[in-house]
């Protein structure tokens, strides 16, 4: 079974990810993983109040996985495997991808003028390290184009 693993962010980009690899896995009889991450802060505050605003940015992250899994399941009527973790994004997914061997593709959207964004930057820079294919959705791709 292929299964397609998207970043979910607060992104467009990463919206028509997630529609593209929703296709996808419907046309190939695959699945869809969501990876939300929380990013860590950079500062450090007081014990209590840097794990309550640690909390709060994953309690967002997921409230955007779960979102993005909605919409998949009314688009699709197949719910997405969700996963919210904590940490830089390029360490996250990275580890992600070394601890879940089922991902036959890791799916980016790319803005589609100037700077492509961070992740597609990265990871399209380390494509050869990975342990998939790597797929970039351009901005301008169809949610109901044929894939």
């Amino acid at each position: 079974m292929r299964t397609y693993l998207v970043v979910l962010d607060d992104t467009a980009e990463a919206q028509t990810a997630l529609r593209f690899a929703g296709r996808r896995a419907l046309a190939t009889d695959g699945q869809v993983q969501i990876l939300a991450v929380a990013p860590k802060q950079d500062f450090v505050a007081f014990g209590g109040i840097q794990a309550t605003i640690e909390e709060e940015a994953r309690d967002r992250a997921e409230v955007k996985a779960m979102s993005g899994a909605g919409n998949l399941f009314s688009e699709s009527g197949r719910m997405p495997k969700i996963s919210v973790k904590m940490g830089p994004p390029e360490e996250v997914i990275a580890e992600y991808l070394a601890e879940h061997d089922e991902v036959t593709a890791l799916v980016l959207g790319a803005a589609g003028a100037g700077n492509p964004g961070p992740l597609v930057t990265h990871f399209a820079a380390n494509a050869s390290a990975l342990p998939c294919p790597l797929i970039i959705v351009p901005e301008g791709v169809s949610a109901t184009a044929e894939t």
